[in-house]
């Protein structure tokens, strides 16, 4: 798996940075990332427009970034546009964020990181092909030179068919498409990039480097990961925040416990418990009676449940994840 720590690296739709900056690599160890990661060999060095998609915190833009990094781009710009909210108006600001003179070296130009394409509305999205399409002119904004590296975490297919994004724009910026696997479909991954995160953090906070429990790795290795791998470092930074890897995957482990109260008989902790994990457990087992008998009152009905309990539905849903219920009931009504 390819991840990297862009801390030192500006975030946020417009923002430009040089390659190079504070960059790491971890080699994949599931074979689905052994053969995205040759294919992003094949492709980098060549200026072939390239999708990334995948569900949200997969790494779609670590990925982005090593493309750059492996390209005669490298030594360019790579600008990041977020798309959410982005008008045809903004959208030339950004482009104009990343403009790299009237010269004809296009290598210098570096690479456009269009993030969450397919939130462009669709009067941004024809500008955004007019960019495209027109040959270079003198006036600055008037062409994209860059490379283009887009994101998306929809079906863009379905959004076509659904004539919310343009035929013609997705064939301009997928001449290649590569899917990122969830996290859930290669746990191979899983032991590498913890190992890679205890140390990042460890290091970022000037502590020793955790060693895990048995308990703790086999549980990390059974969780489903909905957030994929920025849950997973979410995970490794309260660990060593925390100093207690017990106290850190509570949520985890109250959502995923196994059978016969295995981990506190397995785990290095022994017996006692603080106060805090004491009081986080009482609370977790309230909010499960509280959803459950909400549920049992909505006939499992998970919509009417979640504005009964005066949360969001996808709040719901990653409430019934954790705790072990998202498999219960059928019932998606109003």
């Amino acid at each position: 798996m390819v991840t990297r720590d862009t801390g030192n690296v500006p975030s946020g739709g417009g923002s430009a940075a040089r390659a190079g900056l504070n960059q790491y690599f971890v080699p994949g160890a599931s074979p689905s990332m052994r053969a995205l990661e040759l294919s992003i060999g094949d492709i980098a060095p060549t200026d072939i427009p390239v999708l990334l998609v995948g569900e949200s915190g997969t790494g779609k833009e670590i990925l982005a970034l090593e493309i750059h990094r492996l390209s005669e781009r490298s030594n360019g710009l790579f600008v990041k546009c977020g798309c959410a909210g982005l008008t045809s108006e903004s959208l030339i600001a950004r482009l104009n964020a990343g403009d790299c003179g009237a010269g004809d070296d296009d290598t210098a130009c570096g690479s456009l990181f269009l993030d969450e394409v397919g939130n462009l509305d669709l009067a941004s999205q024809s500008r955004l092909l007019e960019l495209l399409t027109v040959g270079p002119a003198e006036k600055p904004g008037s062409h994209v030179r860059m490379r283009i590296i887009s994101s998306t975490t929809r079906s863009l297919e379905h959004e076509m068919r659904s004539g919310r994004f343009r035929q013609e724009l997705y064939y301009r910026i997928s001449g290649v498409s590569l899917h990122l696997p969830p996290l859930r479909q290669r746990k191979e991954d899983i032991p590498g990039l913890l190992e890679f995160f205890l140390k990042k953090y460890a290091s970022l906070f000037g502590w020793p480097e955790p060693q895990l429990s048995s308990a703790t790795t086999d549980l990390l290795m059974r969780h489903s990961w909905p957030g994929n791998i920025r849950e997973l470092e979410n995970v490794a930074r309260k660990i060593v925040a925390l100093g207690n890897e017990q106290l850190a995957i509570s949520d985890i482990q109250n959502g995923f416990a196994p059978k016969g109260n295995e981990f506190a008989a397995n785990s290095s902790f022994g017996n006692g418990r603080s106060l805090k994990v004491a009081s986080r457990e009482a609370s977790r087992r309230a909010e499960r009676e509280m959803i459950l008998k909400q549920l049992e009152l909505t006939r499992w009905n998970r919509k009417r449940t979640a504005r009964e309990l005066q949360i969001s539905y996808k709040a719901l849903l990653y409430k019934l994840k954790q705790l072990g219920l998202d498999g219960s009931g059928n019932s998606e009504g109003q």
